[in-house]
């Protein structure tokens, strides 16, 4: 039986493994991502020598402070304190930050509050939200509703509309894949918490039937001819947009993912990898709610190795803390709150 604090450990190690793994391969063609290395299977070491995260794992870091610090009394109040403490007086530009966390900082800049200051900039439809989300579904392991409400939360800030309904499918997705639930269960908690009709259910549904049909990795025909990348990149891609970072087609291709693997952690990892276009954030969902279903011994050790603290190049007030310690401190919490 695997153990709470293993579950935690294994969501955040999943999703920075998929982080690491998946950025050389960001904003990538599937095609592309062949010729170069056929199946990208390891963690490419960054300019220090370890693997080179994205802020895809730097901000789920600041999540899971957000959750350390307020518990499930968190409000967007909160994470506004947070957001001028911590990245306001970053010197310089921000580096790998998205369009919503850019157009936010120049929100709160300007004086506004939320929600407004998730729905001025136009960009509340990024991906932003659900990269960061796996530490509310820990927190609230085995209560998708309660997950979903606060990473709506803290989504109020930075996002609106979409942007917020994928948030919410993947903290409701980790709360229920904390439990053991399979893949399929997990996808349908996911899609439980956001409306039947939006966008991201709607690609979220359209990827993951596809995903469950014959298994095939992504570079292999199908039926149809086509493989899997490019059943999904027909059902769900937006090619007539020039940016990867659309939350309904990166939740949707991540969670295709993470059923095409089995809930296998390295399988689901590479799998969103080889679908290419937000490959950063596709892998580090999948490998999150993989990791959550199968806990830290199911991570690849080599790839939980190479996983050391965070350099903070993105948000330089989490460098130095490891996901590990991170994934510990949300158990902590989570006991506290439980406890009374």
């Amino acid at each position: 039986m695997i153990e709470f604090r293993d579950r935690a450990r294994g969501c955040l190690l999943g999703l920075a493994a998929g982080d690491a793994l998946g950025r050389p391969a960001e904003n990538l063609t599937p095609e592309e991502i062949t010729r170069r290395w056929g199946r990208l299977t390891e963690l490419e070491p960054g300019l220090d020598g370890g693997p080179a995260g994205t802020d895809d794992t730097e901000y789920a870091i600041f999540a899971a402070s957000l959750l350390r610090a307020h518990g499930s009394a968190l409000t967007s109040e909160d994470v506004v304190a947070a957001y001028r403490e911590q990245i306001l007086p970053i010197d310089g530009p921000m580096k790998g930050a998205g369009f919503s966390e850019l157009g936010t900082v120049q929100a709160l800049r300007r004086g506004l509050a939320p929600p407004l200051t998730g729905r001025w900039h136009a960009h509340g439809w990024s991906d932003g939200l659900a990269m960061r989300a796996a530490p509310y579904g820990i927190f609230a392991a085995g209560d998708p509703d309660e997950a979903a409400r606060l990473a709506a939360v803290d989504g109020e800030v930075s996002h609106s509309g979409e942007g917020i309904h994928g948030g919410r499918a993947v903290a409701g997705a980790v709360a229920a894949a904390m439990t053991g639930a399979t893949p399929a269960e997990v996808v349908a908690a996911g899609l439980a918490v956001v409306p039947a009709d939006s966008w991201t259910a709607r690609s979220v549904r359209a990827a993951t039937a596809i995903a469950a049909g014959p298994r095939r990795r992504a570079s292999e025909a199908g039926p149809e001819g086509h493989g899997l990348a490019g059943e999904l990149h027909d059902a769900v891609v937006a090619r007539h947009y020039p940016w990867t970072d659309l939350a309904p087609e990166a939740v949707a291709l991540a969670f295709a993912a993470y059923v095409a693997g089995g809930g296998d952690v390295e399988e689901s990892a590479v799998t969103a990898v080889s679908l290419g276009r937000d490959a950063d954030t596709t892998a580090a969902i999948a490998g999150a709610l993989a990791g959550a279903g199968r806990g830290e011994g199911g991570v690849p050790e080599r790839w939980a190795r190479a996983i050391g603290p965070v350099r903070g190049a993105c948000l330089p007030s989490v460098a130095g803390r490891d996901v590990r310690e991170v994934a510990d401190a949300l158990v902590g919490a989570r006991t506290r709150v439980r406890n009374g």
